[in-house]
């Protein structure tokens, strides 16, 4: 979603001391306090290098989503409809190597917000219009587009708002099941609960079927702007906000769904109707990261922190994870187009 203050240079290199983690090394430093966001949580370094930069032709920015290929690419989809392929040879400079146009049936531009690359490299990609869920091929044709549930489509279609569906979009280990997360609540559910979609297919490369549905409550002025999966079948949760004047908030939490209640059924959540949560544990809220030399283009508790949308994992090794996310600069001068690298050990 592109955030809007109504809340309240171009860099060339690499614009942190301390580089960017290679993507293939998982180690133990958010355990042992070096450059620690929180117990649990270290951040390795940043780059600036892509921000208000061009590749053939078309602007590098306005990230919404990463995700990792099985040849360890790293795939970045902007909210201007671009798919950009990057180099994660180095990830001190993330350098594009392809960029594919994305289209709805009609040849219109999505607000496509989530991202997955499935076993077969085919594109699952989410946009926030209707919402919707669209395969794509690698040179972006359409395969085929997953169904919606009528609650989740945007008013007045639906209880959904303009730009709070589908913003977070992972795939679960096994291949098997889909998750995209609403960024905000529905229309009559309490705000604060958005609702996690699910579709299931019975091997990999078949088709998606609606599955169960799950509630989620965010933090207080909070939407979820990333879902992502663990091995383990647990969540990665962005949560993010703006205030006009102040900056934003990002959090990092562990989730879990695997013993939340199938809300499909529900016509509203209360938090008080019995229903059971997905069960969310903070992992770091990014403020308290060393800011490592960033700078700011507008006031931020912490000038690390920008608008971050995306993340992927990069690397895994017991029990710990290599992230790297990015944050959407919405082609906006006051905004920066950011890679960090993040540890993490699962909790």
């Amino acid at each position: 979603m592109r955030l809007r203050t109504v809340l309240a240079t171009v860099t060339a290199g690499l614009a942190a001391v301390t580089p960017l983690a290679a993507a293939g090394s998982a180690t133990a430093a958010a355990s042992t306090g070096a450059h620690a966001c929180s117990p649990s949580v270290s951040i390795a370094g940043f780059s600036d290098a892509l921000d208000k930069t061009t590749y053939e032709g078309t602007f590098v920015g306005n990230f919404s989503a990463l995700a990792t290929d099985r040849n360890g690419r790293i795939v970045a989809l902007s909210d201007r409809s671009s798919l950009f392929t990057l180099d994660a040879k180095t990830l001190k400079t993330l350098q594009p190597t392809g960029v594919v146009a994305l289209a709805d049936e009609n040849g219109a531009a999505l607000d496509s917000e989530g991202l997955v690359v499935d076993r077969d490299g085919t594109r699952l990609i989410s946009s926030e219009t209707e919402p919707s869920v669209r395969r794509y091929s690698r040179d972006g044709e359409i395969l085929d587009r997953l169904p919606v549930p009528d609650a989740l489509k945007v008013a007045p279609a639906g209880r959904a708002t303009t730009n709070q569906t589908f913003e977070g979009l992972t795939l679960l280990p096994g291949g098997r099941t889909l998750l995209a997360a609403m960024e905000g609540s529905l229309s009559g559910d309490t705000t604060g609960i958005v609702r996690f979609q699910t579709w299931d297919r019975k091997a990999p490369g078949k088709a998606f079927r609606l599955a169960d549905q799950y509630g989620y409550r965010t933090d207080t002025g909070l939407g979820v702007s990333e879902t992502t999966a663990t091995p383990d079948g647990r969540l990665l949760v962005l949560e993010r906000g703006f205030t006009a004047g102040v900056g934003n908030t990002v959090r990092l939490y562990l989730a879990d769904p695997r013993h939340a209640t199938d809300t499909s059924g529900e016509a509203t959540l209360t938090g008080q109707d019995g229903v059971r949560l997905v069960r969310k544990t903070l992992l770091a809220d990014l403020v308290n990261c060393p800011s490592l030399g960033a700078t700011a283009r507008q006031p931020q508790p912490n000038p690390l922190l920008d608008n971050i949308e995306g993340l992927t994992i990069t690397g895994s090794a017991q029990g710990r994870l290599n992230l790297l996310l990015v944050s959407d600069d919405n082609q906006n001068a006051a905004q920066i187009t950011r890679f960090y690298s993040l540890r993490v050990r699962l909790l």
